[in-house]
C-alpha cells in the first residue's frame, strides 16, 4: 500500500518518505493560497514526478470538464479530482465517463456510499488509470465500519483503478487499510506519528506518566 501526503503546503513535500500527494481547496485555503491555479502548477513541480491529485473548483459540469482538461496538462503525474456529485447532489457520472474516455487520469473524490462506489467504478474507462477516494474517516465518524465499502470497491473496480483510503483519523487506519486499499493519504500530523509504529508500550506508558508529572508540577 502506498503512503501519500495530504497537504496544501509545498514546503512539506520533500519532508517525508512518501509515494505521492493529494490536496484539496480547503487545505490550500488553510495554507494561505490566493492564486489557486498558479499554486497547483507549483505543487506539481514540487512533486517531482510523483503522483499528485489536484481538484477542480467549478460546480457546473461543463466548467468542471474544462478545468479538468486544463489541470491534466500540468504533468503526466497529475490525477484530476472530480467530486462524485456537484453541490446540488447531481451525479458527476457522465462527466467522469467522458473525461476518462479521453484518457484523463481522474481521482473521484468525496465518495461515501455503496452506490457512489458502484457508480464511480462503472463510469471509469478500464484502460485509463484512475483513483476512487473513499472517505473512510468521515464514514467512521458516522459510526459505520469503512471496511465493507472497500470490500465492495475491490469487487467492482477495474484493474487500473486504485482505491484510496481518505480522511484518515489515526495511525491505526494504516493497519486497517492494508489489504483493502491501494493508497492511504495522511495529514502531516499523522505522518509524524508513523515513528510510533511498534513502539514499546511499557516505555510509552512511562513517558506518559512522566509527561503528566512534569505538567502537574507546573500547576502546584
Amino acid at each position: 500500500m502506498k503512503l501519500f501526503l495530504d497537504s496544501g503546503d509545498w514546503r512539506l513535500f520533500s519532508k517525508y518518505e512518501i509515494e505521492g500527494y493529494t490536496t484539496n481547496p480547503s487545505l490550500l485555503r488553510d495554507a494561505g493560497t490566493t492564486q489557486y491555479q498558479d499554486t497547483l502548477r507549483w505543487l506539481v513541480s514540487c512533486a517531482k514526478g510523483k503522483p499528485i491529485s489536484l481538484e477542480v473548483v467549478a460546480d457546473e459540469f461543463h466548467e468542471m470538464g474544462a478545468e479538468a482538461r486544463n489541470l491534466s496538462q500540468y504533468g503526466d503525474n497529475v490525477h484530476v479530482k472530480i467530486p462524485i456529485t456537484n453541490t446540488r447532489g447531481e451525479s458527476s457520472s457522465e462527466l467522469i465517463r467522458k473525461l476518462s474516455l479521453e484518457g484523463i487520469k481522474l481521482n473521484i473524490t468525496a465518495v461515501m456510499t455503496f452506490e457512489q462506489i458502484r457508480l464511480a467504478a462503472r463510469s471509469l474507462f478500464p484502460k485509463t488509470p484512475s483513483i476512487i477516494s473513499i472517505f473512510a474517516g468521515r464514514i467512521a465518524d458516522t459510526g459505520r465500519d469503512p471496511i465493507p465499502f472497500f470490500t465492495l470497491g475491490l469487487a467492482v473496480k477495474h484493474d487500473k483503478t486504485e482505491l484510496l483510503w481518505a480522511s484518515a483519523r489515526e495511525i491505526y487506519n494504516v493497519k486497517q487499510a492494508e489489504g483493502v486499499a491501494d493508497i492511504i493519504t495522511l495529514s502531516p500530523a499523522l505522518l509524524n506519528k508513523m515513528k510510533l509504529f511498534g513502539k514499546d508500550l511499557a516505555g510509552y506508558s512511562l513517558e506518559t506518566v512522566r509527561t503528566f508529572y512534569e505538567d502537574g508540577k507546573s500547576l502546584r
